[in-house]
């Protein structure tokens, strides 16, 4: 398992990886950045880690695969995979829309991704698991209940 909550980004277009990889990067601190422009090379390396959490930022269309099926695919590894995703797109349409909602996605960003839009869409999942973490450390009952499950 990770030290961190690492960030996994996944774009078929190699440039725009890099691009929202570095973006990344620049702000984030509370684990390592990982991307990728092949699914088949993501999935792989997301089904070789153990049981966990991470953020993902996924284009919607992947060549011939779409992101909710890289998703799909790493759930078992990943239980909140959806609900730790970013879509990116370059046509946020109606259909991606109601993707992401029938996926549980929260999070949809159009390309070109703005920064700050990035940055607030990972900082508010990251936040979520720092109020956890914060919680279990405040809270001895609380942990001890969440050690039992």
């Amino acid at each position: 398992m990770s030290d961190g909550l690492d960030v996994i980004v996944l774009d078929d277009d190699p440039g725009i990886c890099e691009i929202v990889t570095e973006l990344i990067e620049s702000f984030y601190t509370w684990g390592k950045v990982y991307s990728f422009s092949d699914p088949d090379q993501a999935i792989a390396f997301c089904l070789e880690r153990d049981i966990g959490v991470a953020i993902f930022v996924v284009d919607v269309f992947l060549g011939g695969l779409s992101g909710f099926y890289f998703l799909d695919a790493v759930e078992d590894r990943f239980p909140t995979a959806h609900e730790d995703a970013i879509i990116i797109s370059g046509n946020a349409s109606d259909d991606v829309v109601n993707m992401c909602l029938a996926s549980n996605v929260n999070y949809l960003l159009e390309k070109p991704v703005k920064p700050y839009a990035l940055q607030l869409a990972v900082r508010a999942i990251t936040a979520k698991y720092l109020d956890f973490a914060k919680k279990l450390m405040q809270d001895a009952g609380f942990a001890e209940n969440v050690a039992r499950l």
